[in-house]
């Protein structure tokens, strides 16, 4: 499993409360912090990728189905009401919160899609694939245009099989193959995710760096499009 997901603005935690680092527009960063791309960038460009079908993989066919409101709800909030989801992504608690952290991506600027994941037609994980140079993660590495992050959430029962790496395989060579653009697919789990860490690791990531973001110390984990 990843760890926190993006936007912290939009996550509620146990508390309840929002998260204190409110997600600024790009197009007008803080003085002295060079300009990225503007947001409409990211308009139209993940959706690419599920749209291309199946990704066969050594443990099935798999493939990415974008969320859909209400009707992935109650499976979504089972999954963050796990406790070993809840450690890391902090969005346990009613169907509302959930919801929120949803509709932020989903009525949002496009920046981020969240998906469903299914494994020979079974729904077995949630993800999120996002434009990382254009989230507030850009402010913490030294972001490239086009920069694709994942995040990634498995079901109880796909854990303890090896199917993250398989499965965060297949999904960098698909971003990587829809998204001309990109050269890099990166991921920025919480270092104490031992199993979300050695996932990434599995599927080709390399450790570049840890970062210290407003909600963890992050294991910054990259994949370039042409690997040593």
């Amino acid at each position: 499993m990843q760890g926190q997901p993006a936007h912290p603005a939009e996550r509620h935690g146990r508390t309840g409360r929002p998260g204190r680092h409110p997600v600024r527009v790009r197009d007008h960063p803080e003085p002295g912090r060079r300009p990225m791309r503007t947001l409409g960038e990211a308009r139209g460009g993940l959706e690419e990728i599920p749209a291309r079908g199946p990704m066969p993989t050594t443990a099935g066919e798999f493939r990415l189905s974008p969320v859909r409101l209400p009707h992935d709800l109650p499976l979504l909030t089972a999954w963050m009401n796990d406790p070993e989801v809840a450690d890391f992504w902090e969005l346990d608690g009613p169907a509302e919160v959930t919801e929120r952290h949803l509709r932020a991506q989903l009525d949002g600027d496009g920046r981020s899609l969240p998906c469903v994941g299914l494994l020979e037609g079974l729904p077995m994980s949630y993800w999120e694939i996002y434009r990382a140079d254009l989230d507030p993660l850009a402010e913490h590495y030294p972001a490239r245009h086009h920069d694709i992050g994942i995040h990634l959430l498995l079901a109880a029962t796909a854990r303890g099989r090896g199917l993250g790496g398989v499965l965060l395989a297949a999904l960098a060579d698909r971003i990587l193959a829809a998204e001309p653009a990109c050269r890099r697919v990166l991921a920025e789990p919480d270092v104490r995710n031992t199993r979300s860490v050695r996932a990434f690791a599995a599927a080709g990531f390399r450790p570049a760096d840890e970062l210290d973001l407003p909600t963890k110390r992050a294991a910054l984990m990259i994949r370039s499009r042409t690997r040593s």
